[in-house]
């Protein structure tokens, strides 16, 4: 029964809105408590943020640096509220951890210009995993709108190689509107992965590697959303409303079919 209330909750939330995840998520658990965790592990949600109490900073809260009701802060590396035999990530893998935080940090302002930034890392038997959380919103107005992107890895260490996987998702939420043309909103997320075998010379090596295919997975699913997504949403928006006064463009179709014909005379 629970593996049935699973797939139902999952194809549920596949037909809600995106933007709406986390309300319709809680009140499905709420509903269901059997296949809570289950949910919080499978489910990509818009990232929530809280406040690191030692540091001030502000950072990203997801299933990954979640245990029961507690965030690991990257900040501090301390659960809260605190969590007794709580796991940690080995000092290696913490000290990557910072290095790539740091990393992050100096994208996200020059790319997001602003926003919040986690990354979280914990170890593997052969190697290590992490992911790389980046949020950012608009003031909520008459037009308001989220990014948030999730990237999960994996870097499984071989001779002078590692092999790593990655997968992406991108949670994208906007909406306008005004007097004149009405409300109108958009939302929807979009999961892609790669796989690629790359050098590494020391751990070092594995930041400029993730770095780089985080870097250019956002750049391939930004441009996919642009060209794809908000060109068709544009295409569709045009043919069903037009500013311009349906005898004015019923004119100006006459006249731009005259000319044509005239050309083939």
């Amino acid at each position: 029964m629970s593996s049935d209330q699973f797939d139902s909750a999952l194809d549920l939330l596949r037909r809600l809105p995106p933007h709406l995840t986390s309300a319709n998520l809680t009140r499905i658990c709420a509903l269901t408590p059997s296949i809570t965790e289950e949910l919080l592990s499978s489910v990509d949600q818009p990232l929530q943020t809280r406040q690191c109490r030692k540091t001030k900073k502000d950072y990203l809260l997801c299933d990954y640096n979640r245990d029961g009701d507690s965030y690991r802060s990257p900040w501090s590396n301390e659960f809260e509220p605190e969590v007794e035999d709580a796991e940690f990530p080995s000092e290696r893998v913490r000290a990557m951890e910072v290095r790539m935080g740091e990393a992050v940090e100096v994208y996200r302002e020059l790319y997001y210009e602003g926003g919040v930034s986690s990354v979280y890392f914990w170890d593997l038997d052969d190697g290590f995993a992490g992911v790389v959380l980046l949020k950012k919103t608009t003031p909520k107005g008459s037009s308001e709108g989220g990014w948030d992107s999730i990237h999960v890895f994996e870097a499984i260490d071989r001779a002078r190689t590692a092999h790593y996987k990655l997968t992406s998702t991108v949670i994208l939420h906007l909406r306008t509107g005004n007097d004149a043309l009405g409300e109108m909103g958009l939302s929807g997320n979009m999961t892609r992965q790669v796989e690629q075998d790359m050098p590494v010379q020391g751990d070092g090596s594995h930041i400029v590697n993730v770095g780089k295919l985080v870097e250019d997975m956002e750049l391939k699913m930004r441009n996919l959303l642009q060209e794809v997504y908000f060109g068709k949403a544009k295409g569709i928006v045009g043919d069903l409303r037009s500013i311009q006064p349906l005898t004015e463009a019923n004119r100006d179709k006459a006249t731009h079919q005259e000319m044509i014909n005239s050309m083939k005379r």
